[in-house]
């Protein structure tokens, strides 16, 4: 990965998962009530948008989606005034996440993120070996079932929390839950990737 997509990336993250959980607390920190925390952190990814349009000024479909569900986070905040359901609403964005990439026909989800944030010329060899090759079709298609099926546990996990757990300790455990469900899910991709042979198909030069 060359430095400015990994670079990158981890700006894309440090916006999309850190910021939020610190504005969270941060807020709870200053006195704000959790209601009002919590209506904070659903907006806070409105920085990494932001931050995307000012440099390729174009929002792709994925910030569009991340767009309409702050706009969802802010409705159920203003008609519910409840924190547990501003709460669950997190279920939503891993939960449609998960159903969009392990049901997506034809070209996986995946095989477009894995190009983009790789290594200069990854993109063009994923299309090859897409076309040509039935052990790397295998191999993205059980990523992308291992990946869609991490998003939605998460996507229950975070209900579940939403409703058993003290407000406070959420937006925490929700993003400890979908890290290590990733892991796991990433672990499982990785053993079937050696075991197949598909990543020394992805080494191979030639």
């Amino acid at each position: 990965m060359t430095c400015e997509r990994r670079s990158g990336a981890i700006l894309a993250l440090t916006l999309d998962v850190v910021v939020p959980l610190a504005v969270f607390y941060l807020a709870r920190a200053a006195g704000l009530n959790q209601w009002l925390a919590l209506l904070l952190a659903a907006i806070a990814p409105a920085a990494g948008i932001g931050w995307t349009w000012a440099r390729t000024r174009r929002l792709d479909p994925t910030a569009v989606f991340i767009i309409a569900t702050m706009a969802l986070s802010v409705l159920v905040a203003l008609a519910t005034g409840d924190a547990r359901a501003l709460l669950a609403r997190e279920s939503w964005l891993t939960g449609a996440a998960g159903l969009w990439i392990s049901i997506a026909t034809g070209r996986p989800f995946l095989l477009d993120v894995a190009g983009k944030v790789g290594p200069t010329g990854m993109a063009a060899r994923f299309d090859r070996l897409w076309t040509e090759n039935t052990v790397f079709q295998r191999w993205v298609t059980l990523a992308s079932v291992a990946w869609g099926a991490a998003f939605l546990l998460d996507a229950i996990v975070r209900v579940v929390f939403a409703y058993t757990l003290a407000i406070d300790t959420v937006p925490a455990a929700g993003t400890v839950s979908l890290i290590v469900l990733i892991v796991l899910a990433q672990g499982v991709v990785m053993v079937h990737g050696r075991r197949s042979g598909a990543l020394t198909l992805i080494r191979d030069r030639g």
